[in-house]
């Protein structure tokens, strides 16, 4: 027995975009729902999709606005948003609104599915709640509060690992300074904590702490696990 294709809402007002995504998205046995405007999304999630596809531009419902409503009908279906390349502030409330990850237009094929993957491996690890994480040489054991980079185990001060499990439970979806900063801290809003923590996790974890491949940086906006194996 063959499982069903998962199905993906596209909800972009912009015809050319719908057809590419539609191409783009059918090479990969995806099933496509497409909407035009946000009264149709909204329409369209009795459907049940696996993944949101949304534009934040749309001609009757702010996108912004459409998303909180997403949101109020389904908690954890993956969205992706698609923005403008200058938009970084609606790129930031998106992500605090519930979205998992950004595409910004114009954008190439691979690079779309590739962020669709990840955030269906977020919501996977999510329902999962999987004890072991693994990504490259780094494993988080969330049970034992291990934390090794191949078989060296590191250790880590409170903090440290209070960061690194928040990362490891959103892995591969973007988190803001004001995400992390809460999480973390209560009364907290100065990213510049949040940097030097980042850097201090980095010195323990990366092999190059000035390239690295496990704590990712999304400039202006926040910080990004490598997602999972």
């Amino acid at each position: 027995m063959t499982a069903s294709p998962l199905k993906v809402l596209v909800v972009d007002d912009e015809p050319p975009i719908r057809k590419l995504l539609r191409m783009g998205l059918a090479t990969q046995s995806y099933q496509i729902l497409e909407a035009p405007n946000g009264k149709t999304a909204l329409e369209l999630m009795s459907e049940q999709p696996d993944l949101v596809i949304l534009d934040l531009g749309l001609p009757d419902i702010a996108g912004h606005e459409l998303l909180r409503q997403i949101r109020s009908k389904n908690d954890s279906v993956p969205i992706v948003v698609l923005s403008s390349r200058g938009d970084e502030a609606g790129k930031v409330q998106a992500l605090d609104l519930g979205a998992d990850d950004y595409v910004t237009k114009p954008f190439g094929m691979d690079e779309l599915l590739a962020r669709m993957r990840a955030a269906l491996r977020h919501q996977l690890q999510v329902h999962g709640e999987r004890p072991v994480f693994r990504t490259g040489e780094l494993s988080v054991d969330l049970v034992r509060r291990i934390v090794k980079v191949g078989d060296k185990e590191v250790k880590l001060s409170p903090k440290e690992y209070d960061l690194l499990r928040i990362l490891v439970q959103h892995a591969g979806k973007v988190l803001t300074h004001r995400f992390l900063l809460g999480e973390l801290w209560d009364d907290l809003t100065d990213a510049q904590y949040l940097r030097v923590y980042v850097r201090q996790l980095r010195q323990k974890i990366e092999a190059d702490p000035n390239t690295p491949q496990y704590v990712l940086t999304e400039t202006g906006i926040g910080y990004r696990l490598r997602a999972p194996d």
